[in-house]
């Protein structure tokens, strides 16, 4: 990744745009905010802010590398979690093959930063998006691009906006996950015609299958397994029959966040096929991993042996109002915590400097800027206090803020995550 352009990010200056952060640090610098090391609760912050754990954040890198390792996976974790140069830099740095992203704005971002590989999980039929695509790969041979197809029609798109190309591009063909899943070609059948297409090109080259377990209707562990096995079914078929070319290696893709486990176990059922296989991963929740629906469906609840990856997101909140003693409202909302899954949960409360378990203190409701608490019997909470709440769903948080802190355990900011959602 480009040295330069994260550089950039710690130029920028701290201003009306970032929530939470110190009024007094406006016209700052990032980098020198950053020097300052300030202090979460004592550094003049304002609520409600989030912040990122740094340690939890570096376990949940280790981790997945360490995974990824073990069981001789390729790793493109899925960018548009965190939509963050900087974390996509660690990601790499722990052994990422590249980054995964979803549209091409997302691609803009990543090469603005300098990402040199790229698995475009999704179909791509815009002609400026594939000329700017193009216009990428000719100018930096070391660009690599990754993208879907599923369709005749979307094959023929892609070609006519990529006349003239000096590279092809690299596709492959994406399988659904079954009927009534999102994206993807139904039927075994269909997908030849896929990629019969791909092969009356000039502007195209196939180098694999993909898809995305996590849409198969209904999953259970049974039911992915066998999807996924189709899959490989798919790649040795297509080789068998030399539809793959002559390209360097065969791409196999799939995995999200909550079955990479059975992503893990077929693809160590591949077969040796005509030339090397890219077994290729794109998990992304993990690296902040979270405190509601990731918790609830991590694959290390079902090999607990292989470790366990921490929730690193806290949103800290005030208590503005307590109108009775079952009720209190914090200065947080939908503006600011995920709740497309779950509700936020309330984890600590902190008073004068100390933390305490947020016994009694439920989250029922939330409005644009305030979060509803019931509060039971035995929960001390009054107005000024701290709650620390836990998130449900990494790329909803995210996508909500523009400047997150990264906290040491003892409240220390040591850095500044930027995302571009």
């Amino acid at each position: 990744m480009s040295t330069e352009s994260l550089e950039r990010l710690a130029a920028e200056r701290v201003d009306h745009r970032f929530k939470g952060l110190p009024p007094d640090a406006d016209g700052l610098t990032v980098g020198e905010l950053s020097a300052q090391r300030r202090n979460l609760f004592t550094g003049g912050f304002a609520t409600p802010v989030l912040a990122l754990s740094a340690e939890r954040l570096e376990h949940n890198l280790r981790l997945m590398e360490t995974y990824a390792q073990r069981h001789g996976l390729a790793f493109a974790p899925h960018g548009k979690t965190s939509m963050a140069p900087q974390l996509f830099r660690r990601q790499i740095e722990h052994g990422a093959w590249g980054i995964t992203l979803a549209v091409p704005h997302q691609v803009r971002v990543a090469r603005a930063f300098g990402v040199r590989r790229v698995f475009l999980a999704n179909e791509v039929v815009d002609a400026p998006a594939l000329r700017w695509i193009s216009a990428q790969l000719d100018a930096d041979p070391d660009f690599r691009l990754v993208c879907y197809v599923d369709s005749v029609r979307g094959v023929e798109l892609m070609d006519a906006a990529l006349t003239g190309a000096s590279r092809p591009v690299d596709v492959v063909v994406e399988l659904a996950a079954g009927d009534g899943a999102r994206t993807g070609v139904r039927r075994e059948a269909e997908c030849a015609a896929v990629a019969d297409a791909v092969a009356r090109t000039r502007t195209l080259r196939l180098v694999g299958v993909a898809g995305y377990e996590g849409e198969v209707p209904q999953a259970t562990p049974e039911r992915v397994l066998a999807w996924l096995r189709r899959l490989v079914a798919l790649a040795v078929d297509f080789d068998k029959a030399g539809r793959f070319g002559q390209v360097g290696e065969i791409v196999v893709s799939a995995g999200g966040s909550a079955w990479f486990d059975a992503v893990a176990e077929v693809f160590a059922e591949i077969p040796e096929l005509s030339r090397p296989v890219l077994k290729l991963l794109r998990s992304g929740a993990y690296v902040s991993h979270d405190d509601g629906h990731y918790r609830r469906l991590t694959p290390f609840n079902r090999v607990p042996e292989e470790g366990a990856l921490e929730p690193a997101f806290r949103l800290w909140a005030q208590v503005v109002s307590r109108p009775s003693p079952d009720q209190a409202f914090v200065n947080a909302g939908k503006r600011d915590a995920a709740h497309d899954l779950d509700l936020p949960v309330a984890q600590v409360v902190r008073r004068d400097g100390t933390e305490r378990p947020a016994t009694g203190i439920t989250v029922t409701a939330l409005s644009d800027q305030h979060a509803w608490l019931r509060t039971g019997p035995g929960a001390d909470l009054e107005v000024g206090d701290w709650v620390g709440l836990g998130l449900s769903h990494p790329c909803t948080s995210f996508d909500k803020w523009q400047l997150i802190p990264l906290a040491e355990a003892d409240g220390t900011v040591v850095d500044y995550i930027r995302t571009f959602f």
